[in-house]
């Protein structure tokens, strides 16, 4: 292998964690030229030399007028510990929205120092498969602990063995977010019930009666979510009613064909006036739709949002709960040092619920007569 200095090392070693991150994941694409050029802040040819290291030592291929892939049946790390680090944590998210997993890992990064934790991400893109596959090669290669966020919580789990083979070994698992029921770890949680009233009372407040909600059917935080916003609705003498609620499936709710839905949604109930969303990525899409239909807000629609991922929710204009993705990291990462530290973790509970950051903005107005 040729010898890699400077700005080529730093862009090295940055494509491989990003290979060994998405190994797990449904895509094995990786990022243009163009955009890693822009990302890494490195010139094109910087770029394409370590790309080219990267092909000669079988990591990843090209396709004509398709791109650029990694092998994933390669496509792994050193199994041992890093050198000169004294604890080996694994990081398992979902992944799909970029902005919360950045501000989730520089919290976890800020606690779990480089110096001494060998920190490994993976995504699994909230597929089950994807996290049996990660969960059965990482509790055969010597992790200390796990920070976890739980695929399609909400559904019974098909890996539960998994998790279980993991805490005969007696290894501290921590979830943030999402979490199975069926297993007595410690988790990170927000309070989203108390969110939902935040953002409820916001839209009662200026005469909203009729709201209607966009949710996930299958993520443990969205089915919270859903019930603050019915609790909220009655506390507040709204209405509540099925037919005001879109509910998706968090693998195709990101989706372009979904807009459709959302669309054909909000064009059915013209006696609404307001819209709840339960997380960022939604949010974008309605907006997307809200505009193509020639909606303003809150001239036409008042609009609110769970969990705005996005750095610039001050600047937004939309009223909301504020991501607390650096916070969360901060706290999961601190309990779980606690638990390593404690043989008997099991015995205690490390949870955490944190309460609700409202940013208003204006996107909430006054019902028209």
């Amino acid at each position: 292998m040729q010898k890699k200095i400077g700005k080529q090392t730093l862009v090295y070693h940055w494509l491989r964690d990003y290979i060994e991150e998405n190994r797990f994941s449904v895509s094995n694409k990786m990022p243009s030229e163009n955009a890693l050029t822009r990302r890494l802040k490195v010139s094109r040819d910087t770029v394409r030399s370590v790309m080219n290291i990267l092909e000669k030592e079988g990591l990843i291929y090209r396709v004509q007028g398709s791109g650029t892939f990694f092998k994933k049946e390669v496509a792994v790390w050193d199994k041992e510990m890093r050198p000169g680090m004294s604890r080996k944590i694994g990081v398992i998210l979902q992944g799909q929205d970029p902005d919360a997993n950045k501000e989730l890992l520089n919290g976890i990064r800020s606690v779990l120092h480089e110096e001494t934790t060998d920190l490994r991400v993976y995504f699994t893109n909230n597929r089950f498969s994807n996290e049996r596959a990660c969960l059965d090669e990482v509790m055969h290669n010597n992790f200390d602990g796990f920070i976890i966020d739980g695929v399609m919580a909400s559904i019974v789990n098909p890996n539960l063995d998994c998790y279980h083979n993991i805490l005969a070994k007696n290894i501290p698992i921590i979830f943030y977010n999402n979490y199975y029921k069926e297993l007595t770890c410690s988790k990170v949680t927000n309070n989203d019930i108390s969110g939902a009233d935040e953002l409820v009372l916001r839209l009662a407040r200026q005469g909203h009666k009729k709201i209607m909600g966009v949710f996930v059917t299958d993520n443990y935080q969205s089915a919270e979510k859903f019930c603050g916003y019915v609790k909220a609705l009655q506390k507040y003498g709204c209405i509540f009613d099925d037919d005001y609620v879109k509910w998706c499936v968090s693998s195709s709710a990101y989706k372009k064909a979904f807009e459709k839905e959302i669309f054909k949604f909000i064009k059915s109930q013209p006696q609404c006036t307001a819209i709840v969303c339960c997380n960022y990525m939604l949010l974008k899409m309605v907006r997307r739709v809200l505009q193509n239909m020639g909606k303003k807000v809150p001239q036409d629609y008042s609009l609110v949002c769970f969990d705005y991922s996005k750095e610039d929710w001050a600047q937004s204009g939309i009223t909301c709960t504020v991501h607390q993705g650096r916070i969360m990291g901060i706290e999961v990462s601190k309990r779980l040092l606690k638990m390593m530290e404690n043989k008997d973790f099991g015995k205690r509970d490390y949870s955490c619920v944190l309460e609700p950051y409202i940013h208003d903005g204006e996107s909430v107005g006054k019902v028209r007569e």
